[in-house]
């Protein structure tokens, strides 16, 4: 059995939390304060050598399980480091988090974490604010030499010098072959008349306007305020005809295993465990291409464990660490020669290019520009009155 089955019903059993880029209509998504800092203003102190501990943040569901079990990938760095690891699973939405920490890291604070994992795109926002630490590589010889090279040189952290991914996936279509037929762009999701009501979209704003941008012949990487405004008339337009039935997070999952909706934008990692229950449930590379983006592992200022954290980093960009990692998540490995490695795990896994893509597949995807503050503030309020936010 595959060990993506066993996540699938950890994932059940949690009532479907999303655990990458969970609805954030919680929270205000245009108050953030302006809190820099920068590591003159915040400077941190690394005790590392004297104290073996980190305490890590992470999304759901995102680690392989590791209570009772010693040869899980945790307790195996513990034993090969003698670093002890306090692992927390209280990620579940980049905005929430984010109201978790601005407070503190906006002032200098410490928030008594070493690392924390979240989505490129509030990565960007904290480097942005200096909350970030600067890693030192010559504790990454593994990242250096196993990073895919598409994720090398993003460009809201080039070089990598404040980030390194912890998993990555892609943003694409699923639909259930028992209802309709095939979906094959963004503009049938938004305009077939068999799919008026039975669609859903993301409420990440990113994921969703890359998309609509796409569909209007822009460039998600770089875009005018004009085509902005144009895509989100197409988004505004689709949902004031009915045809989106709901903007969610990942919940989403149970809404297309239980047929209650016939198509939808999806993150290929969920549509990987829905398989295994319903082969019909299919994701489609839309004609506008693929999302594609990480989740990265950063450290905040004033936490005193950073060479700690990038030990951390490290281990888990040895190939046969990440083959045991990705058999069990199954999004994309950011690492070169895990795929070999998984091979002896799990034969299955070993040419699904939504684990591990080829050059080809890549070549299909695309990513969202970098925003500055005042941008981010404004296009949230444009995608939230867009979806009734």
């Amino acid at each position: 059995m595959s060990a993506g089955v066993s996540r699938r019903t950890l994932l059940r059993g949690v009532g479907g939390v999303a655990f990458l880029g969970a609805s954030a209509a919680v929270l205000p998504r245009f108050s953030t304060p302006s809190k820099k800092q920068t590591p003159q203003s915040c400077p941190s102190t690394d005790l590392s050598s004297s104290q073996k501990e980190l305490i890590i943040s992470n999304w759901q569901a995102y680690i392989d399980p590791f209570h009772k079990n010693d040869k899980a990938t945790l307790p195996v760095f513990e034993n090969q480091t003698g670093i002890d690891v306090t692992y927390t699973d209280d990620v579940t939405d980049n905005q929430e988090f984010f109201a978790k920490v601005v407070n503190q890291l906006g002032a200098c604070q410490t928030i008594k974490r070493d690392m924390f994992i979240l989505t490129d795109w509030m990565a960007d926002r904290m480097i942005q604010l200096g909350w970030i630490q600067k890693l030192d590589h010559k504790n990454l010889p593994n990242v250096d030499q196993n990073l895919l090279p598409n994720l090398q040189d993003v460009a809201f952290d080039p070089g990598r010098h404040y980030s390194v991914p912890w998993q990555s996936g892609f943003t694409g279509i699923a639909y259930n072959a028992d209802l309709v037929p095939e979906v094959r762009n963004f503009d049938e999701l938004l305009n077939r008349k068999d799919l008026k009501g039975r669609i859903t979209l993301l409420t990440e704003m990113r994921d969703t306007m890359g998309f609509l941008l796409r569909a209007v012949d822009a460039d998600p990487a770089n875009f005018t305020d004009a085509e902005w405004q144009k895509a989100i008339g197409l988004l505004t337009d689709a949902r004031a005809r009915g045809q989106i039935r709901a903007f969610t997070g990942n919940e989403y999952t149970r809404d297309l295993a239980a047929g209650n909706i016939a198509a939808c934008e999806a993150w290929s990692g969920d549509v990987i465990q829905l398989q295994f229950d319903n082969p019909k449930i299919k994701f489609v590379i839309p004609e506008e291409g693929l999302s594609l983006w990480s989740d990265n592992m950063m450290v905040p200022n004033l936490l005193s464990h950073k060479t700690n954290a990038e030990l951390w980093m490290n281990y888990y960009y040895d190939p046969v660490v990440a083959a045991k990692l990705a058999a069990w998540v199954n999004y994309i490995c950011p690492v070169v020669g895990a795929q070999k490695e998984m091979e002896k795990l799990d034969p299955s896994l070993v040419d699904n290019p939504l684990i591990f893509p080829t050059a080809d597949f890549l070549k299909k995807t695309f990513a969202f520009m970098p925003l500055s503050e005042t941008q981010s503030k404004l296009y949230e309020r444009d995608f939230s009155n867009a979806t009734g936010g």
